[in-house]
């Protein structure tokens, strides 16, 4: 771990980011494929499937995003220690963060399922799509366990700068979920398809067992990180400050998922084609952002290695190159977007003229404001890796609810755009937030906060590790 972690420190930064950024977006990409795939095939039963997943996705984000802040928390403070090359303090945190994320994933799961009628009620789904989306709902509830541990061990493993095995672990499962979604959404032979809830099917055995390969290398230690079944003791001194430290980014992601929940029940107001439309340009919107978001953790990665190691200068140019690297790569794809976006929206809906031109048209309104929405999004992996998880929340409550829900309420009831002023409130959003990231980030304050100065919390933990070692011996 030392021997990597000093690339990241000391090797070139463009050499360092692409390192990073290659594999988490190649890995990425294919954990979108769970979507995507899923969208393909729901597709083939006609929009009300579809719309039942898109009507799903916002409530189950949501979930997830209450618990996130815990994964943001310990990601954070493994780069910082990994850069002050604290081992002990390393394994610590990604023990006790992994005790935290499932204990909270159980509990949301299972609120999440028993709650799942009220809220598809609440949010007024259409009666044809309600069972559909009932069933979906609750399968990704019961399997939302899985999902918060393999999202942690991503994590951990890119907090320490091993960004190569999770793609593998990815893609073994993405090459099982292609067989399986058909599988258990049509049925073959003696298999019953159980339609919507059938991808959902698919989606909980692939995650549960990329849950169980993670869990087995960080038992088994050969990767520069081990834990052992006395590191889950809980540590409270340590599960208070990263509580505090990932409220706030709880808060952000919770933040988004709520808005999501919302704007999906404001589009739902317009009939089946908008919601159907919406669900298709979201899967699109969610794949292109995709080499923004690898930019954006592996910024985060070396930004938090080199703040942990005290190189605040370095922390500084990685930040600027992340950010130019994401508007003008986000830029292109934007255009290739726009140009394109008919044949992408027939992919997933072939054959339904209505739902590819409304889609269209929402892709082609917010694509050539991708790259304002990539700058942002690496400042804000800087803003994380220094632990300023108050900017990050902060941005997130003015993006959603200060601009982009406000905008498209209005833009939709009270002018003559119609559904189409859903649309704008994105594009729109984009650029001014992403003024308001490049101005936070030209503050500085970002540079001021370092994790790993916590003394009392590191000798705590150092004594007690002492403790357990010499007992085991």
């Amino acid at each position: 771990m030392n021997e990597r972690s000093k690339k990241f420190l000391e090797g070139p930064i463009l050499t360092s980011l692409l390192t990073l950024a290659i594999p988490i977006v190649l890995a990425n990409i294919l954990q979108s494929l769970y979507q995507l795939t899923d969208a393909f095939w729901v597709g083939r039963l006609g929009g009300s499937a579809v719309a039942a997943v898109s009507v799903s996705f916002p409530v189950i984000f949501l979930m997830i995003a209450v618990g996130a802040g815990l994964a943001v928390a310990g990601s954070t403070l493994i780069a910082q220690y990994v850069g002050a090359r604290n081992e002990k303090m390393v394994s610590h945190v990604a023990s006790q963060t992994l005790l935290m994320v499932i204990i909270t994933s159980v509990v949301l799961g299972a609120i999440g399922y028993v709650l799942a009628p009220t809220i598809l009620h609440a949010i007024g789904v259409a009666p044809d799509v309600f069972d559909h989306a009932l069933g979906y709902m609750r399968v990704s509830f019961v399997g939302l366990v899985f999902m918060f541990s393999f999202v942690m061990f991503q994590s951990i493993m890119r907090g320490i700068g091993q960004v190569t095995l999770p793609m593998f672990i990815v893609l073994g499962t993405v090459l099982l979920n292609l067989v399986l979604d058909p599988l258990f959404i049509f049925g073959w032979g003696p298999f019953s398809g159980h339609g919507v809830m059938g991808a959902a099917m698919a989606t909980l055995v692939t995650q549960g067992l990329s849950a169980l390969i993670g869990f087995a290398v960080l038992f088994k230690g050969k990767l520069g990180i081990q834990i052992r079944l006395p590191d889950f003791k809980p540590d409270f001194a340590f599960i208070k400050r990263a509580f505090f430290l990932g409220f706030p980014a709880s808060i952000e992601q919770s933040a988004r998922a709520l808005g999501l929940v919302v704007m999906t029940a404001l589009i739902t107001s317009f009939g089946t084609l908008a919601i159907a439309s919406y669900g298709v340009g979201s899967n699109i919107l969610q794949f292109i952002i995709i080499p923004a978001m690898g930019v954006s953790m592996a910024v985060s990665t070396l930004v938090g290695q080199n703040i942990g190691a005290g190189n605040i200068e370095r922390a500084s140019s990685i930040a600027k190159l992340g950010a130019i690297i994401s508007f003008v790569g986000l830029t292109l794809i934007g255009v290739i977007t726009f140009i394109f976006a008919p044949h992408l929206i027939a992919f997933f809906v072939p054959g339904d003229d209505a739902v590819i031109a409304l889609g269209t048209t929402f892709v082609r309104t917010m694509s050539l404001t991708f790259g304002f929405m990539g700058a942002q999004l690496a400042l804000t992996g800087v803003f994380r890796a220094s632990g300023n998880m108050i900017a990050t929340m902060v941005i997130a409550l003015v993006s959603q609810w200060g601009l982009q829900l406000p905008l498209a309420f209005i833009l939709s009831r009270y002018t003559s755009l119609g559904v189409n002023g859903l649309w704008w409130a994105f594009p729109i959003s984009n650029v001014i937030i992403a003024g308001i990231a490049i101005a936070w980030y030209a503050k500085g304050d970002w540079k001021k906060k370092r994790l790993t100065d916590d003394e009392q919390l590191v000798e705590a933990v150092s004594e007690e590790i002492l403790v357990e070692e010499g007992i085991r011996k």
